[in-house]
């Protein structure tokens, strides 16, 4: 009975062939039930890539079984960001050379004339067109001409000096408004006077001297640089006061103009904006001679040097010695006449 698949125990319980106890199909079982249908992947076998070993080399190359995708190409702006900090690096340096270049002859030219080199100077301020009708007047670089320790000081003053004179010009527009807001016409005159004097005015009789005091180490140029600029901070209180009639937009003559109409407000409010640049301007000031004052002192000048300095600038001055020579020389010969009749 064993041939035809029962047991030999007629008795027993049967023992059927089972299907599922051959070994392959049992292996199969397993695998399926350790894969789970959440771990399935359809694309698996498409995002793998391939092993190619490569006979000449001993490195093994991964190559992707898709071949379509294209090389990333670069892109214009990539290919041209090089070149762009190519250029500005290069004019940089072509900058700084040309400057480097300047103070190496202004160094060369002040050097020849210390040496007693006729070497002419050439001005640069105010800075003109080269085809303009007017020319420079002074010869102004605060790199080459100002010691270090107190180029940043004489910038300051000079930035001064320009905020001033852009408020000269702002109490014009002030004068402006008044005009078409008043038809008060005196102080668009009084203004566009005021400033026509007082820019260049400003700059030579204290800016100037300032410069030339730092530049030379002057103890003259020191005390008219303090004369002036005292009575400078003085005036520009009254200007930031404006008393009316005087053509300047203080606070005075801003405070008047409020009156009940928006007009009235909108003229006060622009010129409080003009009032307190002049307020700014005279708190510069005040700051400015203080802070030059302590230097002055702390350098050990002092009146006796200044009129020393004086008297030596004012004997070594050209136009002085060509005065007295001429002096000299018309009253020996006037001498020589009279003796000889």
């Amino acid at each position: 009975m064993s041939g035809n698949g029962f047991d030999d125990q007629p008795f027993g319980e049967p023992n059927l062939d089972n299907p599922f106890a051959d070994p392959a199909i049992q292996q199969a079982t397993r695998m399926s039930t350790n894969v789970s249908l959440e771990d399935y992947n359809p694309f698996e076998e498409q995002a793998k890539p391939q092993l190619q070993i490569n006979s000449t080399n001993t490195a093994a190359v991964v190559q992707p079984l898709s071949q379509n995708v294209p090389p990333p190409q670069p892109s214009s702006l990539g290919a041209s960001a090089p070149s762009t900090s190519i250029q500005i690096t290069s004019e940089e340096l072509q900058r700084r050379q040309e400057e480097l270049d300047r103070k190496a002859a202004e160094l060369d030219r002040r050097e020849q004339q210390l040496q007693g080199g006729n070497v002419p100077q050439l001005n640069n301020w105010p800075p003109l067109p080269d085809n303009f009708c007017l020319k420079p007047c002074f010869y102004q670089d605060f790199e080459v001409e100002i010691p270090p320790e107190f180029q940043k000081l004489v910038k300051h003053l000079y930035y001064i000096w320009m905020f001033y004179t852009m408020t000269l010009c702002a109490n014009i527009i002030g004068g402006l408004i008044l005009l078409f807001h008043a038809g008060n016409i005196a102080n668009l005159f009084l203004a566009i006077f005021y400033t026509v004097l007082f820019t260049p005015a400003s700059y030579v009789c204290w800016f100037r001297p300032a410069y030339k005091a730092f530049r030379n180490d002057s103890s003259f140029n020191f005390m008219v640089f303090f004369f002036v600029y005292f009575f400078q901070t003085v005036y520009t209180v009254v200007q930031a006061i404006g008393f009316k009639q005087l053509g300047y937009c203080g606070f005075i003559t801003a405070i008047s103009q409020f009156e009940s109409s928006a007009a009235g407000i909108i003229v006060g409010l622009l010129l409080l904006i003009i009032a307190f640049c002049f307020a700014i301007t005279a708190g510069a000031n005040v700051l400015m001679i203080m802070k030059i004052h302590s230097i002055y002192r702390s350098t050990g000048a002092s009146m006796d040097k200044a009129k020393a300095e004086f008297t030596t600038e004012f004997l070594r001055n050209q136009h002085v010695q060509e005065a007295a020579s001429s002096a000299v020389s018309s009253a020996v010969n006037s001498q020589f006449n009279n003796s000889r009749y």
